[in-house]
């Protein structure tokens, strides 16, 4: 009787021994794999009574270039905080692209915070564009993630004041047609949707207050030609991913940065198709290739207010 129960002692410290070290053996997910997972309840959802649907992932439909957090792709550098992601590019001194998840639980009463602030967390050794680089240019500290977005929190609406997430842009372009185009975003979220926004600048040159520049801060900081946006509209709910098909709207838009333009955003809607052709991204990367082709070849013509 002793010889069993030592014999089934041995067996029961042998099979922890080998559950042990499977469990050890299992890899974590990377960074990007649980950048691009969904979880029915978000952890927002979980720890605010108010909230509805929760904030879904930033990136939840995709990496538009790939963006590496790795210092060495200081073209297409990912920044991840919890209001937004990025590609950021070290020797413009302005994103790439900046992609944000909104619906009602981003929004409530914060006020706008006062003050721009330099993006400390950014590499070692590069360049921190400050809000002073902007000064007497004749262009305004565009948002790319709208600070009328982020109106959750005090610490939600202070992190669209990083450098990091503005752009060089024409007092005409941000303050008409842009800020139009960011209204009618809000706007559908308040009559029952959540977008997936996916903001970005090229090029090079725009006029502004006091005519054309190409650069500002000593060529530290690049004065886009051009800024676009794509928005993708669902009805509220969950399983994003899996809801989006080859009927759901999706607006593009590419509108030269200059003050020589219209305050109606719809006419400059565009295809993704021709956004991504310009920039070599693939901006639905985590859709279906057949509803990808449909959706992104589409140029909008809903509603603009």
């Amino acid at each position: 009787m002793n010889l069993l129960k030592s014999k089934i002692s041995i067996l029961l410290f042998l099979s922890a021994l080998i559950f042990s070290c499977q469990e050890e053996g299992i890899s974590p997910k990377s960074p990007y794999e649980q950048t691009v997972s969904e979880s029915p309840v978000s952890s927002d959802k979980n720890n605010n009574q108010d909230a509805k649907y929760g904030r879904d992932n930033n990136l939840l439909m995709g990496n538009p270039s790939g963006a590496n957090s790795n210092s060495y792709y200081y073209w297409n550098y990912l920044i991840s905080k919890p209001q937004y992601a990025m590609s950021y590019h070290r020797d413009r001194g302005t994103p790439n692209w900046v992609s944000w998840h909104l619906n009602e639980d981003w929004l409530g009463s914060a006020s706008r915070s006062t003050s721009f602030v330099t993006d400390t967390s950014l590499p070692s050794g590069w360049y921190r564009v400050s809000s002073s680089d902007y000064t007497n240019s004749g262009f305004d500290r565009g948002h790319n993630c709208p600070s009328a977005d982020r109106t959750g929190s005090s610490g939600d609406n202070k992190a669209t004041f990083y450098m990091s997430n503005i752009i060089p842009q024409a007092p005409n372009n941000n303050q008409r047609v842009w800020a139009n185009l960011e209204s009618y975003c809000r706007k559908l979220v308040d009559q029952g949707n959540e977008l997936y926004v996916i903001m970005g600048s090229y090029g090079k040159g725009g006029s502004g207050r006091y005519g054309y520049k190409s650069t500002l801060a000593g060529g530290k900081v690049t004065v886009p030609a051009y800024i676009w946006k794509v928005i993708l509209v669902l009805p509220e709910g969950y399983n994003d991913l899996n809801r989006v098909s080859s009927s759901t709207r999706v607006i593009a838009v590419n509108i030269p940065n200059n003050q020589d333009i219209g305050s109606n955003w719809g006419d400059y809607r565009t295809s993704v198709d021709n956004i991504e052709s310009i920039r070599n991204y693939d901006l639905f990367s985590n859709l279906s290739g057949s509803i990808q082709s449909t959706i992104e070849s589409r140029v909008d013509n809903g509603p603009t207010n």
